[in-house]
């Protein structure tokens, strides 16, 4: 317990320098009823107070819980929130995509990642990120949408290791124990794409980058070779998103 409550005033504690070296002191963020946006909001909360603006961003592909989960954090938080419904930009772009519900997914966290940034242009405020490391270091997540923020406060802590953290400040139930999901579709699941849990995923992810094991080390503590190499896979393929644009030098 004295460990997440160190964690929670050094992310705190983080937030609020940041923004104050933006020389702005507001912020905003997407919230989705997942996981890790309410982590987020609950943390700016603490940190900004009424200087929080959360944005509810539904399309006609989210789960109709995505917004009353939503709803339910912000009441129980006294959080000041607006929704801005993104189904008539889709539906005007809907029929170029082919029904390819990941180009719908992709195209959709872009969408709103831009009217994230609107409104932070309109608030005259700092948009936070709600990347966790583990989808940070699988390139599981959408370039120039969720990837797209001024400063994160969670990147760095794995996705398993957020829902006992969200326990500790108090994130509802209903969100804490939902099916982790970029919701881009009805019943989506992040487990289902990625083909693994995210405990199993982040226990490999930690003795990679945490304790700096080797292929050899892995194996011999029990690690399966073709969960090593598909992991291994996925981040070296999705490593680009986490890199700035490479511009040629003359």
């Amino acid at each position: 317990m004295k460990q997440y409550k160190n964690i929670k005033q050094n992310l705190i504690n983080f937030l609020q320098n940041e923004v104050k070296n933006s020389g702005l002191s507001s912020v905003v963020v997407g919230l989705s009823g997942g996981l890790d946006s309410a982590v987020v909001a609950v943390l700016c909360k603490e940190a900004f107070g009424k200087n929080l603006t959360c944005i509810l961003m539904p399309s006609q592909f989210s789960s109709k819980s995505s917004v009353e989960d939503s709803i339910e954090l912000c009441e129980k938080f006294d959080i000041n929130y607006e929704i801005i419904s993104i189904e008539p930009m889709i539906s005007a772009y809907l029929s170029n995509m082919n029904n390819n519900t990941l180009r719908v997914g992709n195209f959709s966290a872009r969408l709103r990642m831009s009217v994230l940034y609107d409104k932070s242009f309109e608030k005259n405020s700092l948009v936070v990120g709600t990347s966790n490391r583990s989808e940070i270091l699988l390139g599981y997540s959408t370039i120039f949408g969720d990837t797209a923020y001024a400063i994160n406060p969670i990147g760095n802590i794995y996705k398993s290791d957020l829902f006992d953290f969200a326990k500790f400040l108090g994130v509802t139930d209903k969100i804490i124990n939902k099916k982790p999901s970029a919701d881009f579709y009805e019943n989506q699941s992040d487990e289902d794409d990625l083909g693994y849990s995210y405990s199993k995923i982040d226990s490999l992810l930690k003795a990679i980058y945490d304790e700096k094991q080797n292929k050899e080390e892995l194996i011999k503590n029990g690690f399966e070779n073709s969960f090593i190499d598909d992991i291994s896979k996925r981040v070296e393929k999705n490593r680009f998103k986490t890199e700035l644009a490479k511009i040629a030098k003359i």
